[in-house]
């Protein structure tokens, strides 16, 4: 690319195509881990999409937008950033491409490049307009009925047995999740981590995305990383983990119940008389003297009323945010009161949330609404650290969850690293799932909406106890996503997506309110088959069979409702076992195996299962990211920092000065 001038489609290409040859490194079930060597010297070991994009030193302005736009998506949706590079790469090549034909026999534009520019602007911004108004009702009718929807329900509470029926869609989805992110090892032992962390921060009557988000926001107070440890050793303990240690010595009865204050200042009085300050230096020696012991004496005699108030109200442990004097220090050991300081803002906020007190500035102020009565405060070590750890009294005015701190352990720093954003980034997740998604539907379209969700919650209702239900939607109706709503892995929520695509397409060639034709739809759909074809890349003949299979199926059931899953055996030679109908437990399995060997007992290929609503959302941002780099036109390099005196902003030439040659 020149340094400066027009930016054609091949420049978009490559340096998208660029990334993606980065990024296949490690997709899909049998992609590997991406090792990076920092200037420090320091190892990086991710399989985390975002994170390896994120560690590239990018000089391409086109690149460094599209790892912008992938880790804005990641931070939503917590998963899908080397999706969101194969389908940003697919659909570029196929736009790249219509546009090359439509622009061989354009004659309105004198210059073929430009020509292409502007066809490929035009398709981008119809598949935009096509994805903001079409996209979530074809996923409705052709894609959710064919998966499932998993209950809030399923992350049972600490004390009651789980059953497998229960958990074991959760588990699923957690699994493979995890096993795209940080391996095959330690995926299970992270999904049930995670079900048992989310089972203790449970609100009752709460929407499960408060919980989710409240755990999202305050994952860095909530977990402690431990390194030297195998990874195993990462438990849950009761209460909150504060990462500070005790600034004097701590209680002897670290078992009884204590009552805590949160400082947010200086555990100082206010100077109500400053005349004694501003007399501070003026005047003979012996004023000055005079005044500095008058107002010492005064300072102590205030620090020991303010630390004879607290000891009135019970309190032996102070929380502070900032450090604090010498003169505290002593006066609350020898009241023999806990101190902690420098405490962070995050741990603050957790505790008087958990603690249901508000924190206060001014110790002179302090009521019996800012004291938090806590079950025990005491030092743990964890690694080579010792921290403070405290845990509140069951109350049921205040909260009815069990709060509990993620120990986190792995062998490296790095590894730690790895598995705390692989946690928080399947929190993200979850929190997106169970979002409702709300379609752009017409007055019309939204009124048949409100009938069927009436009509189904009474259904819901009487099947509490299925977990994984079927969430069926008949093709007529119009209807949001339902939050909750998983399919099965592995490409099958493309191969999908992709029939309902082609069938749109044949059964509308013009849409007269949005100027939407058949090319649209086809453009899309072939774009979405990159996604398995990469899945299946070391066996395209799984690939090709499971296309034929899924297409083979709609044709013969398309009103079919259940869950339809893909089960592969790993085996190198393959033929079709027609055996497309449902099975005992109500879902639809799709086997290849060896002729002749069709009932034998053979290792299954499970990829798990994967949010729906994650994956319209990945949808929209690839298609919103292709409108926004078809947009660029020109590329302008700045080798030295933007001046803003307004005589640089009066120029309209970078020519013919001295001072700007030399900038």
């Amino acid at each position: 690319m020149p340094p400066m001038g027009h930016l054609h489609m091949e420049h978009v290409l490559q340096a998208v195509s660029v990334l993606e040859a980065v990024i296949l490194r490690s997709f899909g079930p049998e992609g590997g881990q991406v090792l990076f060597t920092r200037d420090t010297g320091q190892a990086m070991l991710s399989r985390s999409g975002t994170r390896i994009l994120t560690a590239l030193h990018l000089e391409h302005p086109l690149a460094r937008m599209v790892v912008e736009c992938v880790w804005k998506h990641s931070s939503s949706t917590g998963d899908g950033s080397k999706t969101f590079i194969l389908l940003l790469a697919s659909l570029l090549r196929l736009i790249h491409a219509a546009a090359s034909k439509e622009s061989n026999v354009s004659h309105s534009y004198n210059s073929t490049k430009a020509a292409e520019a502007a066809t490929a602007r035009h398709l981008a911004d119809k598949l935009l307009a096509f994805g903001l108004k079409e996209l979530d009702e074809l996923i409705a009718t052709g894609v959710v009925p064919y998966g499932g929807c998993i209950s809030w329900e399923d992350f049972t509470v600490e004390g009651q047995t789980p059953s497998l029926t229960n958990n074991l869609c959760v588990q699923k989805l957690l699994r493979s999740f995890f096993h795209t992110r940080c391996g095959y090892t330690h995926c299970d032992f992270s999904s049930h981590l995670t079900c048992e962390l989310l089972s203790h921060w449970k609100f009752k009557n709460q929407l499960p995305s408060f919980s989710l988000q409240l755990v999202s926001d305050y994952f860095p107070a909530l977990h402690t990383p431990v390194s030297g440890f195998p990874v195993r050793s990462s438990r849950l303990i009761k209460g909150q983990v504060i990462h500070r240690d005790f600034a004097t010595p701590p209680l002897k009865t670290d078992d009884q119940p204590v009552k805590a204050v949160v400082l947010t200042g200086l555990l100082q009085p206010t100077l109500l008389n400053t005349g004694d300050v501003l007399e501070l230096g003026y005047g003979g020696r012996m004023k000055e003297e005079r005044s500095i012991l008058l107002f010492s004496s005064w300072m102590e005699s205030s620090l020991q009323g303010v630390i004879a108030k607290l000891q009135s109200l019970g309190v032996c442990v102070l929380l502070s945010a900032v450090k604090q004097s010498a003169a505290v220090l002593a006066l609350a050991t020898q009241a023999e009161m806990c101190l902690v300081e420098c405490v962070s803002e995050d741990e603050l906020s957790l505790f008087s949330q958990l603690s249901g007190t508000t924190p206060i500035w001014d110790c002179s102020m302090i009521e019996s609404e800012h004291v938090a009565t806590l079950a025990f405060c005491r030092p743990i070590q964890l690694g080579a650290h010792r921290y403070v750890h405290v845990a509140f009294q069951d109350s049921e005015e205040r909260i009815t969850i069990k709060p509990c701190s993620l120990i986190i352990c792995a062998p490296g720093e790095g590894q730690i690293e790895q598995y705390a954003c692989a946690l928080q980034d399947a929190i993200r997740m979850l929190l997106r799932m169970w979002e409702p998604m709300h379609a752009a539907a017409t007055t019309t379209s939204k009124r048949t909406l409100q009938s069927h969700k009436s009509a189904s919650l009474h259904t819901d209702n009487l099947t509490e106890q299925t977990t994984y239900r079927s969430t069926a939607i008949q093709p007529i109706q119009k209807c949001v996503l339902k939050s909750g709503c998983v399919i099965s892995a592995g490409g099958l929520f493309e191969l999908l997506l992709h029939h309902a695509l082609l069938q749109h397409g044949h059964s509308c060639s013009v849409s007269p309110d949005l100027n939407i034709d058949a090319s649209v739809s086809q453009l899309l759909a072939n774009a979405l088959l990159s996604v398995p074809q990469k899945i299946y890349s070391h066996s395209p003949r799984h690939f090709l069979e499971s296309q034929r299979r899924v297409i083979s199926f709609l044709s013969k059931f398309p009103n079919y409702s259940h869950p339809l899953t893909l089960v592969y055996k790993r085996e190198s030679t393959i033929s079709p076992i027609q055996a497309e109908g449902p099975l005992g437990d109500g879902k639809l399995s799709l086997h290849c195996c060896r002729e002749g060997d069709k009932f034998s007992k053979v290792s299954e290929l499970d990829l798990g299962l994967e949010s729906v609503s994650c994956k319209y959302q990945l949808l929209l941002a690839v298609l919103q990211c292709v409108a926004s780099l078809l947009k660029v036109d020109t590329v302008l390099p700045t080798h030295t920092a933007l001046h803003t005196q307004s005589r640089r902003f009066a120029r309209t030439s970078w020519e013919g000065t001295e001072d700007e040659g030399e900038d």
